[in-house]
């Protein structure tokens, strides 16, 4: 790009050739001869650089289809255009129109992430999507309280960050929108190929959703003996079509969802956002209404008031089960590998230091794991480290490491209770 004059090219023709030349054939080629050289920690290196540099070009087509949308006044024709342009659906045509538009002008610091490599194209949408409902003011006080905690998530990280930033700007708006979102429930019926075809419940009340599913997941499991030819997921989908045509689906058991809410949220005192395991954040509405609902079974959560964290667990409750292994569940919420959102209740138990090398049986070694992370867990290579505040430290094979601590239950508080 010697002697090429950068600033200042406003034209078509100079800024795609300027584009083109940065992909270059001969220097593509020397790059893919050379990654046949690498070995895994450069491996990794190359991709995490190639995933920045794919994140800067997303930030000028992401420019680029704004400063299409501004010139249209019809926006479907804008996203129609893109969807003819760049082979796209028109869904996500329009979606990507309209996240063009959202970066560009009430998300100036999401867009500055994609600007420094340190976010995607799909991350972006992602908070484009969560905020598109919030005013431009607090869409911009959002997307400030977003700037540090989006680098290094994935996409479902982002999105609930995002949900929650949005929810805790504009509260009362959460509310009403989480309102008219459950109203939006309906069954949906899609014929597929050959002999198959999907019933899905959408937008169902998300505490219902979530105990359905444990409950068929439950008697899939308790159906899964040695005999059992059929898959996990064959059997879920069996249980699940048997419970609705009338059958009892499986072993029979009462099934649960945790939900975890500040004390003063459920006594009506603020209305700090809630979370419910395996989805992520609820408005402190919907908390207090599952919370007291008639079905609704209560256990005592003790959290440190400083730190948010899990203390002790009371022991009221439908069912007891092993209070070291609820407790563990209850505390760490999810799978605790990072980025996975497996609730704690389906995940396995298992040493942070292997029990054969001196780990031991308690709340400070066990951790919970999905059964797909706790076989990654005993793959060469990888190793584990847990520490006293529940920090979990994971070391991969090449050498990068990765924190995962469970969230509080609330934000830790330095003020006396709002009496």
């Amino acid at each position: 790009m010697a002697g090429r004059k950068v600033l200042g090219v406003e034209t078509q023709v100079a800024t795609v050739a300027l584009l083109e030349e940065l992909a270059d054939p001969d220097t593509m080629e020397v790059i893919n001869n050379a990654l046949n050289t690498l070995d895994d920690n450069d491996s990794v290196a190359v991709a995490q650089a190639a995933s920045a540099v794919i994140a800067k070009f997303e930030a000028i087509r992401y420019r680029a289809l704004a400063q299409l949308a501004r010139h249209r006044e019809n926006v479907g024709s804008a996203a129609q255009e893109v969807a003819f342009a760049l082979s796209m659906v028109d869904g996500h045509a329009a979606a990507m129109v309209e996240t063009a538009t959202a970066l560009t002008t009430r998300l100036p610091r999401t867009l500055h992430l994609m600007d420094q490599g340190r976010l995607d194209g799909f991350g972006a949408m992602k908070v484009a999507t969560a905020t598109a409902w919030l005013s431009d003011e607090n869409a911009r006080a959002a997307d400030a309280l977003l700037e540090e905690r989006l680098p290094g998530k994935n996409s479902d990280q982002i999105r609930k960050a995002a949900n929650h930033a949005a929810a805790t700007v504009d509260r009362e708006g959460a509310d009403k929108r989480c309102k008219h979102n459950r109203e939006g429930r309906r069954l949906v019926l899609r014929q597929g190929e050959t002999g198959v075809g999907s019933i899905e419940v959408e937008d169902g009340p998300v505490e219902k959703v979530n105990a359905a599913y444990r409950r068929i997941d439950r008697e899939a499991r308790a159906l899964k003996t040695g005999d059992e030819t059929r898959t996990l997921d064959q059997l879920r989908a069996d249980v699940a079509l048997d419970l609705l045509l009338g059958g009892q689906g499986g072993t029979s058991e009462r099934t649960e969802v945790f939900l975890y809410m500040d004390l003063f949220t459920y006594l009506g005192l603020n209305d700090d956002p809630a979370e419910l395991a395996g989805h992520g954040h609820i408005p402190a509405s919907l908390a207090q209404h599952i919370a007291t609902g008639p079905n609704t079974v209560l256990r005592r959560i003790i959290t440190d008031p400083l730190s948010g964290q899990v203390l002790d667990l009371g022991r009221d409750r439908y069912r007891p089960t092993a209070g070291l292994g609820e407790f563990v569940r209850v505390r760490d919420r999810e799978c605790r590998r990072p980025g996975c959102h497996r609730p704690a209740q389906t995940c396995d138990l298992d040493h942070a230091v292997p029990w054969q090398f001196g780990g031991t049986t308690d709340a400070a070694d066990l951790i919970s794991f999905c059964r797909r992370d706790h076989r990654l867990k005993d793959e060469p290579g990888w190793n584990y480290r847990l520490a006293a505040d529940g920090t979990l430290t994971i070391t991969t094979p090449t050498g990068q490491r990765y924190d995962s601590t469970p969230p509080p239950l609330h934000e830790p508080r330095d003020e006396s209770p709002p009496f």
